[in-house]
């Protein structure tokens, strides 16, 4: 059976590291026969979440009219969701966190969205791994709290210029984290 995978990124910059790593993941979950539907948070307009749980009550899972409503049907009907993000100012950048602030809708409508497989791909400038716990530490409580599965992540220190990720194996682990997400 085909995987429904949505795949929601954070970072603006299309020529970036962590959209390579992204790029590989989607390729090889397509190559896998995975459907895959691309969400670019930050070249999408999606505002914060503005907690009136009003959630679905106008046929939107958002009230307020933005992107979160196109993607938001996507999320329902997935059998994974991978965030894939850079890392801003120790964490997660101001776009993606609109969207996941935003899957609390989910929750005020009373959506059955568990059992989904989550998944993380980030990447930071500095070595040391600690850095990356601003990007994954909030998307596996989220994930709990929605009752996902973690399925795996791909955690890339030391990369900051365009292209750096092209000097570790980090496109690698993205592609090997498709076909682990393909596989279960």
């Amino acid at each position: 059976m085909s995987k429904n995978i949505v795949v929601i990124t954070g970072s603006p910059r299309k020529n970036g590291n962590s959209f390579a790593m992204t790029d590989a993941f989607v390729r090889e979950a397509e190559a896998k026969g995975a459907s895959v539907a691309r969400f670019d948070a930050a070249m999408m307009q999606v505002g914060g979440c503005h907690a009136c749980e009003t959630c679905f009550r106008t046929g939107r899972a958002c009230s307020f009219d933005d992107d979160f409503n196109t993607m938001a049907p996507a999320i329902l009907a997935a059998d994974a969701v991978v965030f894939s993000t850079p890392v801003y100012w120790y964490s997660i950048p101001a776009q993606l966190k609109a969207v996941i602030d935003k899957l609390y809708s989910f929750c005020v409508a009373g959506k059955d969205i568990a059992g989904k497989q989550c998944a993380v791909i980030a990447c930071c400038e500095e070595e040391d791994m600690t850095v990356l716990d601003g990007v994954r530490a909030p998307i596996e409580r989220s994930a709990a709290l929605m009752k996902w599965q973690m399925a795996g992540e791909v955690l890339i220190p030391g990369v900051l210029e365009a292209g750096a990720i092209q000097k570790t194996d980090g496109c690698a682990q993205a592609a090997a984290l498709a076909d682990k997400l393909c596989a279960l």
